[in-house]
């Protein structure tokens, strides 16, 4: 029998690189309460904050690390010593250590080279593990740091003592093949567990995710609603529904508190959830095609792939330019009223006009209405 493969283990950074897209700011309440919910979710990590920002930070990550109960508490530093004395303020026993990897960013935020950066991941990842935490190490810009330098960062956060390495996409350059072909390499280099962090500036962070973890990345790094810098991160809700339908690959996320979560950390960062969005739009589940809604009727497998019911939604049937028949036959059976071929012809040409002059779809009240235009006139003698 084939070996089953180990779950994936989600690591959500919405309330640090979430809250690193512009204009979103979280309060100290909603951080834990966003906490709490993606705990309840089923997510495995969450990489709650930045202690260098400062006191309240501080605060904000103890009381989360105090509040949750079974997700482990990560916080995101640089790699400093500083960072480290930082983050020991706030009770958490794992960090990640952040550096820069590619030649370009090396030159620019340190004047230096790559030996200053193995060096770095050496003295510091030393520093944090003699202060009982456990690291892990992320290489920032790692899509355009040299592929050979890479593996001598991953082997020296090894040898340093980190259990973990995240490459990390940081401007979102990456496509699906390289993706692969980068994580084959480093999986063949290395035993240590690899994360893949991806941005969406090319509209590909959660394919590049799946395409890690095909790779043999062992860990995702993912925001809620793909929240996060400039385009974007890979989002929490397709990248475990993606690993299921695509890959066959299990996460500890339930899929039924997507919804309610997305909505959670919307109202927080102020952003409304796009309609169509996927797995969490208001629409996803929504059908008004004619074609479309006459196959559903008699079998939603036709043009439904995902079960509403698996993410705790419903089916809509809905009314607009685009409707037929069977749309408007079903709707009306579903509040008790019939009509004949003729009258739900007229129905249908009144539903197409009201949805083009009004620009949105039509409720059942003003089907309603319509159907009760279409009765006959009863005459009197």
């Amino acid at each position: 029998m084939p070996s089953i493969l180990p779950p994936v283990i989600i690591n959500d950074s919405t309330l640090r690189d979430g809250e690193q897209a512009p204009g979103v700011a979280f309060t100290a309440q909603e951080k834990l309460s966003i906490a709490l919910a993606l705990e309840a979710a089923g997510v495995d990590e969450i990489e709650a904050g930045i202690p260098a920002m400062g006191a309240e930070e501080i605060a904000t990550l103890g009381a989360i690390n105090e509040a949750v109960d079974h997700a482990e508490i990560i916080a995101w530093c640089r790699m400093t010593n500083g960072d480290v004395d930082a983050a020991m303020l706030t009770g958490v026993n794992r960090v990640h250590l952040s550096v820069p990897v590619s030649d370009r960013q090396i030159r620019t935020k340190f004047g230096t080279g790559r030996l200053d950066v193995l060096d770095r991941i050496t003295s510091t990842v030393n520093y944090a593990l003699d202060r009982g935490l456990k690291v892990s190490v992320g290489g920032e810009d790692s899509s355009r740091a040299d592929l050979d330098f890479l593996s001598r960062v991953v082997v020296a956060a090894e040898a340093a003592g980190a259990h973990r390495f995240r490459f990390a996409d940081t401007l979102g350059i990456l496509d699906p093949f390289m993706t692969q072909d980068i994580f084959r390499r480093l999986c063949a280099e290395t035993d240590i567990e690899l994360e893949f962090h991806g941005h969406d500036d090319l509209g590909l962070a959660t394919a590049n995710t799946l395409a890690a973890v095909r790779g043999g990345a062992t860990h995702a790094s993912v925001c809620v609603l793909g929240l996060g810098e400039r385009a974007g991160n890979a989002a929490l809700e397709e990248v475990v529904t993606a690993l299921g339908e695509t890959q066959g690959r299990r996460t500890a996320v339930s899929l039924s508190r997507l919804d309610g979560l997305a909505t959670m950390v919307a109202e927080a960062a102020g952003r409304p959830i796009p309609e169509s969005k996927s797995i969490v739009g208001g629409s996803v589940f929504a059908h008004e095609s004619g074609i479309h809604v006459s196959g559903i009727l008699r079998d939603v497998g036709t043009y439904e792939a995902l079960d509403p019911k698996r993410f705790g939604r419903e089916r809509q049937i809905v009314l607009g330019k685009h409707s037929g028949r069977a749309a408007i036959r079903s709707m009306l059976h579903s509040v008790g009223l019939e009509s004949d071929h003729q009258r739900i012809s007229e129905i249908l040409s009144a539903v197409r006009a009201r949805a083009v002059s009004g620009k949105r779809a039509v409720s059942i009240a003003e089907l309603m209405d319509m159907h009760a235009l279409t009765l006959p006139t009863e005459k009197y003698a």
